[in-house]
């Protein structure tokens, strides 16, 4: 009797080949550092409680994946980027019901093991000592946090920068040099004034530290930027991750506003293995899949489906991110040397900055 052979991660089809083959993998370096990614094991979360009050996220990426061991990402980089050479930030996904040291020592532990960068998921009531202990403990580069960590009191429209990442913490960062992974909150994403401002505040008081704002600050679609780019232009450090983001005029104004220097590769594994496309409509963005693939997505606002030849046509947010970002880059004439930083050059530094000597 034969044993039956595990389903592969992600199973490629020739769609998903030929765009990796024409399009991606002569643009991309043969060295990547992807900043954003998650590990997680779905044995550490217990079964969730009835939820309470306001939602502050999207549910969709749960769909993609119930679990993201580091077995499983560097699995997904060995099928998605055949032929290259891969380091991985890692770090938890969103704490839940009490297990955020749980997930912090998980990604520690992986860390150590697979000779990898990692990030401590932060909270912002940690004092200054503790955040400081926690990070030289584990061996971390820094510190990622999320506006579900801000005071539970705190309605989501009015959450800020400083409520998940407060001053104190930041100074903390500062004087280490470390990296900190920054998730933009409010409806109004990279456009907000509010988030405008604590930006600029952050870049300019806090010299020494990597701050990666996450998702391009989630302008995920045109009408998220507003005036942000010309807001930001003269900020000095802060930086932009590409991670779950296909909008390659987004990219290309991100490159005239901060410079290739100032933006990193992330893809946001695994939820990046959904198959898909991403639309907008009306000013919100859409992730169009094959029918059926991850369960009932009529109730969600954020997912439509498709089925017949334009679901065989669909590849993988992963591939989608890459191509959108190739376009902008060559809108805006990056040279090879430049789109070499965005994959590598620029997380390299950042990390040996961040690095304990």
């Amino acid at each position: 009797m034969t044993r039956e052979q595990p389903k592969p991660l992600v199973e490629l089809t020739a769609v998903d080949r030929r765009i990796y083959a024409e399009e991606l993998a002569g643009f991309l370096p043969e060295e990547i550092v992807d900043v954003h990614t998650h590990v997680w094991r779905a044995g550490d979360f217990p079964p969730p409680e009835p939820e309470t009050g306001e939602r502050r996220t999207v549910t969709w990426p749960a769909r993609v994946a119930e679990e993201n061991p580091v077995e499983d990402l560097l699995e997904s980089y060995r099928l998605l980027l055949p032929g290259k050479r891969v380091t991985p930030l890692i770090f938890a996904t969103l704490p839940r019901c009490g297990n955020l040291d749980v997930q912090n020592a998980y990604v520690a532990d992986c860390a150590r093991r697979e000779n990898v960068p990692a990030l401590l998921f932060s909270d912002p009531a940690w004092s200054a000592e503790e955040l400081e202990a926690r990070v030289l403990a584990g061996g971390f580069v820094g510190a990622k946090s999320d506006l579900t960590m801000a005071p539970a009191h705190l309605p989501a429209g009015e959450i800020g920068l400083l409520d998940f990442f407060p001053p104190h913490q930041l100074a903390v960062h500062d004087r280490h040099g470390w990296i900190v992974m920054l998730h933009l909150p409010r409806d109004g994403r990279l456009r907000d004034p509010g988030n405008l401002a604590q930006l600029r505040q952050i870049d300019r008081e806090y010299p020494g530290l990597t701050l990666i704002v996450a998702h391009v600050g989630r302008a995920y679609c045109n009408e998220d930027v507003g005036n942000a780019f010309e807001v930001l232009a003269d900020t000095r450090r802060l930086c932009f991750d590409l991670s779950a983001n296909t909008n390659a005029w987004v990219f290309e104004q991100a490159l005239r506003c901060v410079g290739p220097r100032r933006v990193l590769f992330g893809s946001d594994l695994p939820i990046t293995r959904m198959r898909m496309r991403r639309v907008t409509r009306e000013g919100r963005y859409v992730n169009v899949v094959p029918r059926g693939l991850y369960g009932d997505a009529s109730g969600d606002p954020n997912m439509d489906e498709v089925e017949g030849a334009e679901a065989e046509q669909l590849t993988l947010f992963f591939y989608e991110e890459i191509e959108a970002f190739r376009r902008a880059a060559g809108a805006v004439g990056l040279t090879r040397g430049e789109v070499d930083d965005v994959f590598c050059g620029n997380a390299r530094r950042a990390l040996a900055q961040a690095l304990p000597l």
